[in-house]
């Protein structure tokens, strides 16, 4: 045989085999907290750019994913913007053992429209209820994990009696930002990443961190995940790489 055949024969041999590797690869589908929206998408483009497949990522509140998850979604990977959420689908058995990690912080806020010349100083008995004015408060709802941090800090504060008859709850925090870009809410309380992504709002105050339970972001595989990508996309996010992606957009890291 020829050299040039021999050449030949050992490529479509090495194509062969290489093919069903190839089509392995299938891009890791991750369910993430709405509040990852922008520094994720970044996150996965990243992994991509290292020569994986770009990541499918569905954005929702965590409740909503975890139940997703407990419905038998074919998801990969789970990120929840509180412990009580990965909590639950862990205690369904519905997570990879030994893949659980909380890497990311954040901080809560309270926001107003892009206009508002509005300050306040987020303290024990500040003044929220007079500052709405005849309007209402942007949060999410009680079951979302941004709502209950606010309204942990509501009430640790002393104010949650004077405003809990004067929300306005939203399926996700993101979805609570967009009244308060729309104009339709004087106020809201939102996560300071969220707030650093929009050009509709600005942060009139922060609340304190001891005001609330802290704010943390676990991470963990679907057990039923069959996808090797999953791992590799959870272990770059785990990576300092990974991290400084987020704290470029205002998370703090573990």
């Amino acid at each position: 045989m020829k050299l040039i055949e021999r050449w030949l024969l050992l490529a479509v041999l090495v194509l062969g085999l290489a093919a069903p590797v190839a089509a392995q690869q299938r891009p890791p589908l991750v369910l993430a907290a709405a509040s990852l929206q922008e520094s994720l998408t970044a996150a996965g483009k990243a992994w991509a750019a290292r020569g994986n497949p770009q990541p499918s990522i569905s954005f929702a509140a965590s409740n909503a994913l975890a139940r997703q998850i407990e419905a038998g979604a074919p998801a990969d990977l789970f990120i929840s913007a509180d412990e009580e959420w990965m909590d639950a689908v862990e205690a369904k058995g519905l997570l990879r053992a030994g893949t659980r990690a909380s890497f990311l912080g954040n901080r809560l806020v309270l926001i107003a429209p892009a206009a508002s010349r509005a300050s306040i100083a987020v303290r024990t008995g500040f003044p929220l209820a007079r500052a709405l004015g005849g309007g209402r408060l942007a949060v999410a709802d009680r079951a979302v994990p941004a709502g209950k941090y606010g309204e942990a800090a509501l009430r640790s504060l002393g104010v949650w009696d004077s405003v809990s008859g004067r929300l306005a709850p939203a399926e996700n925090v993101r979805a609570a930002m967009a009244f308060v870009e729309r104009g339709e809410t004087p106020l809201g309380i939102v996560y300071e990443t969220d707030a650093r992504a929009s050009k509709g709002v600005r942060i009139v105050g922060r609340f304190p961190p001891a005001s609330h339970p802290s704010i943390s972001y676990p991470l963990a595989l679907v057990k039923t995940s069959a996808n090797p990508a999953a791992e590799g996309f959870r272990r770059f996010l785990l990576s300092p790489a990974g991290k400084a992606i987020f704290r470029r957009f205002g998370f703090t890291t573990r």
